[in-house]
């Protein structure tokens, strides 16, 4: 009966989500102040209930829940959240909560109608270690910046086509300027390299215990590295070359689509990260 209600209870945070989503749409296309609050006061509620989840969820395993595809999102999509409440009350940079929460909401519904294998969890409890925790968290936070990172550059560049065609109005006031959406963006890249830095080295030094037989070409080492590699690229084009504008906001939205593949795809491929099986 209790596992019955949590499962309704998750699906009504669902729906609070999604009506957060559609009203900072209402505010982004009306600027709507009152479909703003409102909205966030909604996401205040579904973070709130999301941590209570992810505390029962931790005392009922035992463990900080991260070692499946199913905890892994649900982690993912916490961490946007709580990223988007905190740029809101402290940057007020609307558009951002709006287009940061958007992605948070297709990862929690990919959560939610992803399939939940026993055979996952049985395999996470045999695979818990503390360096895995780690590692994985790392990971996923480093994922947390990268998401905003990409928002900010998605941002700059609607903003730099609304002043190009000379849009004037509250919207592009709303979005901030131009050196502000960049300067996050970088901000948050240097926050997400070294994170991811951290990750890669104690996944390596995890499988590298645990994995006898580690094939140094697994695709998700190799996609990890490859993260690493373009957003090193990114903060080398920004702060040696002085490169600002377009092309690092380009460079910046193609470098996140590589940490959705290496997220969702790659780590089916692998041949020792169980945690997606």
């Amino acid at each position: 009966m209790l596992e019955v209600s949590m499962t309704r209870l998750h699906e009504i945070t669902v729906v609070l989500y999604a009506l957060s989503v559609l009203l900072y749409f209402i505010d982004f296309l009306h600027n709507n102040r009152k479909a703003n609050r409102f909205a966030f006061w909604l996401l205040a509620i579904v973070w709130v209930l999301q941590t209570i989840f992810l505390f029962l969820y931790m005392i009922k395993t035992g463990r900080f829940p991260v070692l499946t595809i199913f905890e892994g999102l649900y982690f993912y999509a916490w961490v946007l959240i709580t990223l988007s409440l905190g740029i809101n009350k402290l940057l007020r940079v609307d558009f951002t909560v709006f287009f940061t929460n958007v992605l948070g909401f297709i990862v929690m519904v990919v959560h939610t109608f992803a399939p939940v294998q026993v055979e996952s969890q049985v395999l996470a409890q045999k695979l818990v270690s503390e360096l895995l925790l780690i590692h994985i968290t790392a990971a996923i936070l480093s994922y947390g910046a990268f998401s905003l990172s990409f928002v900010f550059s998605l941002l700059y560049l609607l903003q730099y086509d609304l002043l190009k065609r000379k849009k004037w109005g509250k919207r592009l006031l709303r979005l901030g300027d131009l050196q502000k959406l960049e300067h996050m963006s970088y901000v948050l890249a240097v926050i997400g390299v070294p994170m991811l830095i951290v990750g890669i080295i104690l996944g390596i030094q995890w499988a590298y215990i645990k994995v006898p037989d580690l094939i140094w070409f697994d695709p998700k080492i190799l996609g990890s590295l490859t993260i690493l590699l373009s957003y090193s690229i990114y903060l080398y084009l920004r702060v040696r070359k002085q490169i600002y504008g377009k092309t690092l906001a380009y460079w910046n939205i193609a470098s996140f689509f590589i940490v959705l593949i290496n997220f969702f795809l790659f780590g089916s491929l692998s041949t020792f990260h169980f945690w997606y099986t």
